[in-house]
């Protein structure tokens, strides 16, 4: 069953999206990072160009032929990244388990944190495996 993780994010979310991308690439895993639209993701591919000058995390937006351990996307159900998913959207992605594990990304604002709490109470009817995290950075 898919286990899911909850991270609201009290400070720069890009920044702990782009971090958090890293992690766990560097573990080996193949990532779909599901955004709300264009907009999000090419700002997501922006920040993992620069968020660390000394190194590279291999992605491709949703519309690259070129293939990579991170996909980044939105309006379209991924085509063969089925080990983690983070998902920047808001809204629970209906191919979410087919997912080992997902990672809801919760930023600060009160609408998102609504949104998110709508999420886990979802999550949890259905008898997933959840847990919450706190990340307080600057």
């Amino acid at each position: 069953m898919t286990k899911i993780d909850f991270y609201q994010v009290n400070g720069d979310e890009a920044l702990f999206t782009c971090r958090l991308i890293d992690q766990v690439y560097r573990r080996g895993h193949q990532i779909y990072v599901h955004t709300s639209g264009e907009q999000q993701a090419k700002h997501l591919d922006n920040h993992l160009w620069i968020f660390r000058p000394d190194a590279f995390v291999p992605h491709v937006t949703h519309d690259s032929e070129h293939e990579a351990p991170i996909r980044i996307g939105f309006d379209h159900e991924p085509d063969d990244h089925q080990d983690v998913l983070v998902n920047l959207s808001g809204d629970i992605p209906l191919f979410f388990s087919r997912f080992d594990r997902v990672a809801e990304v919760v930023p600060v604002d009160q609408n998102s944190r609504e949104s998110a709490r709508k999420n886990y109470a979802f999550y949890k009817e259905r008898g997933y495996v959840l847990e919450y995290h706190n990340i307080n950075q600057s």
